[in-house]
Parts: C-alpha cells; sequence; structure tokens
C-alpha cells in the first residue's frame, strides 16, 4: 500500500499545478473565486487518478488471463445462473481450453463459436447453454445435466458424456459427434437426431447402461435397435 507520505506529495503536487492554472486546468485569467475545499477536491482527485496510473494493475489482477476472463470479464447473452450478479463470464468466441467448471451453475450461458477443449464440466448445470459452433475436444460433460442444450455445428472428437443428461438436445446434420470418447449412461430423450447421427451413436461400444440420475436407459432413449 502507498505511504500517507506519498499520497501527500501527489495531493500537494495536485495543488501547485491547479494553483498555477486557476484551479481548474485552465490558463490563468479573471474568473469567479474558487473555494479552497473545491481547490483540495481537485487537488486530491487528481492526485489520486496520478497514484492510480503510477501503481499499475492491481497485483490481485496478475492472475492468468483465461481464467481473468471466465472470472472477471464482460457479460455473455445469459442473465441467469453463472453469469449472473456482479460478475459476469466472457465465454463467447474465446479460448477456454482446460477450464474447470465443474459443478459450476452455467445456466443458459454461451459458449457459442468458443475453443473449449480439454475442459472440465463434470457436474455442471448447462441447462439451456449454448454450444453453438463451438469446439469441444477432450471436454468432460460426466454427469452433466445438457438438457435442451444447443450443440448446433459443435464438435466432440474425444468428448466425455458419461452420465450426461442429454434431454430434447439441439443438433443438426453438422453437429460432429464422430471421435466422441464415451456416452456410457447417457440420456438422450427427445433429442432429434439425424439418422446417421442415431447410427453412429448406437454403433458404439459405450451405447449402454442406465442414466444415474433420471433412470432412463441409454440405448433406448437413443431409440437404438
Amino acid at each position: 500500500e502507498l505511504s500517507t507520505a506519498v499520497m501527500k506529495q501527489f495531493v500537494g503536487a495536485g495543488l501547485i499545478v491547479l494553483l498555477a492554472l486557476g484551479a481548474d486546468g485552465a490558463s490563468p485569467r479573471p474568473r469567479a473565486p474558487v473555494r479552497g475545499s473545491q481547490v483540495l477536491a481537485r487537488a486530491f482527485a487528481g492526485g489520486a487518478v496520478a497514484l492510480a496510473l503510477a501503481a499499475g494493475p492491481s497485483p490481485g489482477l496478475a492472475q492468468d488471463a483465461g481464467s481473468f476472463k471466465i472470472e472477471r470479464g464482460g457479460a455473455s447473452s445469459s442473465t441467469e445462473g453463472y453469469s449472473s450478479g456482479a460478475y459476469k463470464t466472457i465465454t463467447r468466441g474465446v479460448t477456454l481450453d482446460r477450464a474447470d467448471f465443474s459443478g459450476k451453475n452455467l445456466r443458459g450461458v454461451a459458449f457459442q463459436q468458443s475453443i473449449v477443449r480439454d475442459a472440465n464440466f463434470r457436474g455442471a448445470n448447462l441447462v439451456g447453454a449454448s454450444f453453438f459452433d463451438a469446439t469441444l475436444d477432450g471436454s468432460d460433460f460426466t454427469g452433466a445435466d445438457m438438457t435442451q442444450a444447443n450443440l448446433e455445428l459443435a464438435q466432440l472428437n474425444r468428448a466425455i458424456l458419461k452420465d450426461a443428461v442429454l434431454k430434447e438436445v439441439y443438433v443438426v446434420g453438422n453437429t460432429l459427434f464422430e471421435g466422441v470418447k464415451t456416452i456410457e449412461n447417457s440420456d438422450w430423450t427427445d433429442t432429434d437426431l439425424r439418422k446417421d447421427q442415431r447410427t453412429y451413436l448406437c454403433g458404439l461400444e459405450s451405447a449402454r447402461g442406465t442414466n444415474p440420475k433420471t433412470g432412463v436407459d441409454t440405448r433406448e432413449s437413443l431409440f437404438c435397435p
């Protein structure tokens, strides 16, 4: 922290400058009298600005850039869940590789067009979240609730969907499930998959089991033969 002596030096410097310039930063010329309290207040404000500029970024901000974006960034399109309140998240169109979202309430958060590889979404609330055109390679969605999530154009190579709830998920023909690591115990109830997507998922060795949250059989939810 800056000492009182340094503060006094900055305020004193501000006073000298303000008095020399007529207390308002303008060139000296006849003006209405300025009260001493006004001069002091302006000098203090000027000194505070100078101190902030001199001090530079707060040490508390010296953190990983990705974490800073996630925890303290500007708003995504969501107004719910993890992005609500005083802190909102920048999750759209950014790189969030290896980010840890495990157990987070990410209801309605938009990760659209983001690169989110090898991230941890284990047990996260992703109801209504958007992964439109997102790269999700290697990300772990074990036990996540992805009900009504948007996976349009998303890429899920090596993604882990074990125990995940994928009810009423929005997918299109270009949603890439090829290479998904596992879908064991996942629930796909009322997700409108294209025939080739359904065939691919049903053909996976991991297309088995029962979802621990909903009690729905994976193959039945996929309408596998």
